[in-house]
C-alpha cells in the first residue's frame, strides 16, 4: 500500500468485498469444504470475522498509547480447529457474524481517521513459537487486509474444487 490512507481504506472495503464472494456462493454451499477434515465456506466466514474481533483489541489497546503487552496467549493455547469446535462455527449462522465484522471496520476505519497520529503505536506479542514481536496498529491492519485476502482465495478453491467435481 502506497499510505496509510489507502491501506485504511482497503481495510474499510473489506465487509463488501466478503459479502460480493458470499452473493457468488450457491444456495446451500456454506457447508462446503475443500475436502474432508478441512474448513467450510460457514467456518471460514467465522475465523475471518472473529480474528478482526480478537485483533481489534490490539488496535484499540494500541490507541491509547505507545508501547505495553498484546496478551493472545490464551489464544495459542488450544489449536484454531478447537475454537471453530468450541465457537460452534460449523453450526452459526453467519449473519449476525458478518454484521459484527460490519460494525468492527467501520468502528476502526472511524477511530484511525480521528486519530491518525497512532498508526505507528506499537504493541508487543509473543507468538505460539515463543518469539516476540513488535507491531505497529499499521502492521496489525495490513495483516487483517491479508487474512481476508487469504481466505477469500480459500473459499474460491472450494467453490472450485466443488465445480470440477460436479462436472466430472
Amino acid at each position: 500500500m502506497d499510505s496509510c490512507q489507502d491501506l485504511l481504506e482497503e481495510y474499510g472495503r473489506g465487509p463488501v468485498i466478503l459479502s460480493r464472494v458470499l452473493q457468488e456462493i450457491p444456495a446451500g454451499s456454506l457447508d462446503l469444504s475443500a475436502d474432508e477434515g478441512s474448513w467450510t465456506i460457514r467456518q471460514i466466514v467465522h475465523h475471518i470475522v472473529d480474528g478482526d474481533a480478537l485483533w481489534n483489541g490490539f488496535i484499540k489497546q494500541a490507541l491509547g498509547g505507545q508501547g505495553g503487552y498484546f496478551p493472545l496467549s490464551w489464544y495459542w493455547e488450544i489449536p484454531q480447529d478447537e475454537w471453530v469446535r468450541h465457537w460452534a462455527y460449523a453450526r452459526r449462522e453467519i449473519e449476525p457474524s458478518l454484521a459484527l465484522y460490519c460494525a468492527n471496520r467501520e468502528d476502526i476505519v472511524s477511530l484511525l481517521n480521528l486519530i491518525p497520529e497512532s498508526w505507528n503505536n506499537t504493541l508487543e506479542i509473543s507468538w505460539p513459537s515463543g518469539e516476540t514481536q513488535t507491531l505497529s496498529v499499521c502492521d496489525v491492519v495490513q495483516m487483517h487486509v491479508d487474512h481476508l485476502q487469504g481466505h477469500l482465495e480459500d473459499v474460491r478453491y472450494i467453490l472450485q474444487t466443488h465445480q470440477k467435481n460436479n462436472k466430472t
